[in-house]
């Protein structure tokens, strides 16, 4: 069987499930398990099909991305993997009539012989099914599914969890074998179903021209060998870095073991109760036998968020303008604490913020993420000098806000179910099974959400609200359809209408990146803008109920191609509309700019993934604008950024592969994560970038498959003699930089702490402090690859100091405060090497402790250069002593 699909250049993942009290609780003995199986050509019973549930074994594995005569030439450049889906029953199965749904990453072009056909049911949902030359399952015998699917699986990642075998009119069951189940001792995920990768050219390799080593003990361990271990590096050193510090020598170190008296002033209690709460956590209270710490006016401030910070013996002063002033005040007496000391030095630090925008973003629409999780990353964020959390609440797969007068969107839209028809939920996705109570299910209520607005108001953070559209809607669009249905049983057609965002008529065939064919609202009905326009109204009513406006909201701008050309109601539209819009290719630009003016009117900046926006007129666009600029530097990224900074946007930095942080730390199949862009994004990495020179990025880095790349930024035309793509302007800046976590991946809190931290530190770092290695910016223009020279010797040198220290101060002091502040951040993998019957280890962070033990033995601590017989297993152990990474085996 063969499938034609379009390609996808991301993955999908997986989220985790309980299974149902039914097929959990139901016990079924042998006798009659048997009894029941010999009839099983005839009828399935609900406890047959438990049975099946609770012991077949599910194997998954890929065999090769090596792409052989059987790939489709006509898709992905004729690339293909090779997997299988080992079955094996516990029963004699020979009735046909069950069908095994489950998410699968990549779209099958063909499957091996005739037993089963796996077909696509929407999104990443998939349906084995027996086929005509089906043999039955036999008792212990295992058969296999062999198939071919689109490009590469690179990763143990890509095999789905919760696979759930199905027959009509019985209750789905979860087969057991396909679960995930969580390392006691690192708290990830682990997929016991999937087979492990082991051979690096065949399963780990994107094509022939890969030179992406994967990250073994010893290329981890020459990665780290120049970092040294250095823990005076840290004692002075806080994250982000400030703008000025001068370390006031000869005076003795200022304890803080008896708190801090803290004289408020005019400041308010409330603006400075997070950094006080953090330090508090960390040992320092306040105490009227405290050091003495004033907060006081700074009448020279020029920018938000600046301040003065002055520690002598005589006691503390915090200079500062506004609130954001006096909180990163005190987040910088806490980054300076060291926790075993409580001791500071007397110094005078003069800072500010490199960009005004300094953001996060948290998907919690792919899988859901808990209230908990977001407040506990605002302290983080706070901590950190974080100010912006763009919070994305709505896509293909869930809806995640309660909205005033459309439940649906939560009823139905929030969870993801067994219901075919879409009645009662949306399809499966992402390996979430079949029952509702799934825990990436879930929403928002008003009053959660309130509370994370007064919350991060606290902190001096802006929420910036987002339900994606006109793609990737499509939670929102069955949602409306539910609704529509059931109004109109109720014969009040004109309700059931007055939300709608779909045309009933409209046979457009497309597919979305993600594998859907109806995920795009309907443009050319109002019933879509009436639909936008009540949510936005009724998100800033929270706003104000918060007491916090509602300034900016991220409409997504995600469009379609290809989307509305069948539909009768857009065909209408563009015969005869008053809008200016002529032809179906302008459907996309005319959404972004109504929906944006329609936010502009009522006093709200509206901001966009930089693929929308740039489809838009800008003379159609409100002066102020935001885009989030997600284009690959490897891939001419700075074009796009540079073209929409000169329009005079605000343009957002978040390049994929230094700020998606649902992408792997390291080069390694076992890595979480996705890996589209990149396959390895560590701190180090991140710590890298220069944000305000992009182009100059390509004389340091190398693309997904380790390659040189080269960044064209001189004046490019095209025929016709237009500018395609320029340098910056003179007189323009970006707006700043964000980081992103997207979920698909991502089903856990834990493991979504995991994802973001410690990478987070490295993204305030960015987005705080401009460094004095960053390559200046060439506004005539210039050609950027690992020969050009601008990243001179000194600048490359500065910046490995500049690491050392802050590797240094996050093993030997930050990462202590996230265990205190109980976050569950990623113990790194060590790096590991056997010479001479002797065992030499390191670690990215110098500081966190490192273990040993041969095959079958004890754990035991490292000292370096001690004998060992190969193999050895190595470890690091977080900061506090409990969590531990993940093991290498060095050879």
């Amino acid at each position: 069987m063969k499938i034609k699909l379009i390609v996808a250049a991301v993955a999908v993942a997986m989220a985790t499930t309980a299974c149902s009290k039914q097929a959990a609780d139901e016990q079924i003995s042998p006798v009659t398990v048997s009894s029941q199986a010999a009839s099983a050509t005839t009828q399935l019973t609900q406890s047959v099909l438990d049975k099946i549930g609770h012991t077949l074994e599910i194997r998954y594995r890929v065999v090769t991305n090596v792409p052989d005569e059987n790939c489709d030439k006509e898709v992905g450049n004729g690339r293909c993997f090779l997997a299988e889906i080992d079955l094996t029953s516990a029963i004699d199965i020979n009735n046909k009539d069950w069908s095994i749904y489950y998410s699968q990453m990549r779209p099958i072009q063909s499957i091996v012989g005739d037993e089963f056909d796996i077909t696509r049911v929407q999104g990443d949902l998939h349906k084995i099914t027996p086929a005509a030359g089906f043999k039955g399952l036999k008792k212990g015998e295992k058969t296999t599914i062999q198939f071919r699917g689109e490009l590469w699986q690179l990763s143990e990642i890509d095999g789905m969890p919760n696979y759930y075998i199905a027959a009509e009119g019985l209750e789905p069951v979860i087969i057991s074998s396909t679960q995930l189940a969580v390392d006691a001792e690192t708290g990830m995920e682990v997929r016991p179903y999937v087979d492990a990768y082991t051979n690096s050219e065949t399963q780990y390799k994107r094509r022939e021209t890969d030179k992406l080593e994967w990250a073994t003990s010893s290329v981890l361990y020459n990665n780290n060998l120049n970092t040294p271990v250095d823990a005076v590096l840290a004692e002075n050193s806080i994250l982000p870095t400030p703008a000025k510090v001068k370390l006031k020598a000869g005076e003795l170190p200022v304890s803080l073991d008896a708190g801090l008296n803290v004289e408020l002033n005019d400041v308010g209690a409330a603006a400075v109760s997070a950094a006080l709460q953090r330090l508090a956590r960390i040992g320092v209270k306040q105490s009227a036998k405290g050091v003495k710490t004033e907060l006081l006016p700074l009448t020279t401030s020029t920018s938000a968020g600046q301040y003065h910070l002055d520690i002598s013996a005589e006691g503390i002063q915090i200079f500062a303008a506004d609130d954001a002033g006096f909180s990163y005040g005190l987040a910088s007496i806490a980054s300076l604490v060291n926790t075993e000391t409580l001791a500071v030095n007397p110094i005078f630090i003069d800072d500010e913020p490199r960009y005004d925008f300094r953001g996060m973003h948290v998907d919690v629409s792919r899988n859901f993420h808990s209230k908990q999780l977001i407040l506990d990353l605002l302290d983080q964020m706070a901590a950190y000098k974080l100010n912006k959390l763009h919070l994305h609440m709505a896509d293909d797969e869930g809806w995640r806000l309660e909205i005033n007068g459309l439940p649906e969107l939560t009823d139905i839209g929030s969870k993801r179910c067994h219901d075919l028809s879409e009645d009662t939920c949306l399809l499966p996705q992402l390996g979430s099974g079949p029952f509702s109570d799934a825990k990436v299910n879930g929403y928002y209520s008003k009053a959660d959400y309130i509370e994370i607005l007064q919350y991060a108001n606290a902190r001096q953070i802006q929420v910036i609200p987002s339900m994606d559209m006109p793609g990737h809607s499509r939670a929102a669009i069955k949602s409306m359809e539910a609704r529509y249905r059931t109004l109109m049983a109720a014969d009040k057609t004109e309700e059931a209408k007055q939300y709608l965002l779909s045309d009933s008529d409209d046979k457009t065939v497309y597919s979305s990146i993600q594998y859907y064919n109806d995920n795009t609202l309907n443009v050319c009905m109002e019933s879509t803008f009436t639909f936008i326009d009540k949510v936005i109204d009724e998100i800033a009513a929270l706003h104000k109920q918060a007491g916090v406006p509602l300034d900016l909201y991220h409409i997504g701008a995600d469009e379609t191609a290809g989307a509305w050309i069948e539909s009768p109601v857009c065909k209408a539209f563009i015969a005869n509309n008053d809008k200016g819009v002529k032809s179906m290719d302008e459907l996309g630009a005319y959404f972004i700019e109504r929906t944006s003016q329609l936010l502009a009117n009522k006093g709200i900046e509206a901001a966009g993934w930089s693929d929308g926006m740039s489809h838009t007129r800008p003379e159609n666009m409100p002066k102020k604008v935001q885009s989030n600029i997600w284009d690959v530097v490897a891939h001419g990224g700075h074009k796009r950024a540079h073209q929409q900074a000169n329009l005079g946007w605000e343009a957002v930095l978040g390049q994929p592969e230094v700020l998606y942080f649902d992408f792997p730390y390291e080069a390694d199949p076992k890595e979480h994560g996705y890996y589209w862009a990149s396959r390895n994004t560590n701190s180090q990495k991140i710590h890298s970038f220069m944000p305000g020179n992009l182009p100059a990025n390509a004389e340091q880095w190398t693309d997904i498959e380790n390659l040189p790349f080269e960044a064209d930024d001189t004046v490019i035309k095209d025929e016709a003699g237009n500018v395609v793509s320029g340098p910056l302007k003179a007189t323009v800046k970006f707006a700043g930089i964000q980081g992103q976590l997207w979920s698909e991946t991502v089903r856990s809190d834990d493991v979504a702490e995991y994802m973001m931290f410690p990478r987070v530190m490295m993204l305030a770092e960015r987005a705080w402090h401009k460094p004095n290695w960053e390559v200046p910016y060439q506004y005539q223009g210039a050609v950027y690859n690992q020969q050009s020279g601008f990243f001179t010797e000194e600048m490359r040198a500065a910046q490995a100091s500049d690491w050392y220290r802050i590797a240094n101060t996050l093993g030997a002091k930050e990462l202590l405060k996230l265990d205190k502040a109980n976050i569950a951040y990623r113990v790194p993998t060590p790096g590991a090497v056997i010479k001479d019957g002797k065992l030499f280890a390191n670690v990215i962070f110098p500081g966190l402790d490192i273990e040993y033990r041969s095959a079958g033995g004890q754990w035991q601590a490292y000292a370096e250069g001690v004998t060992v017989t190969a193999p050895v297993e190595v470890r690091v152990i977080a900061a506090d002593g409990n969590r531990k990474g993940r093991t290498l085996v060095v050879k």
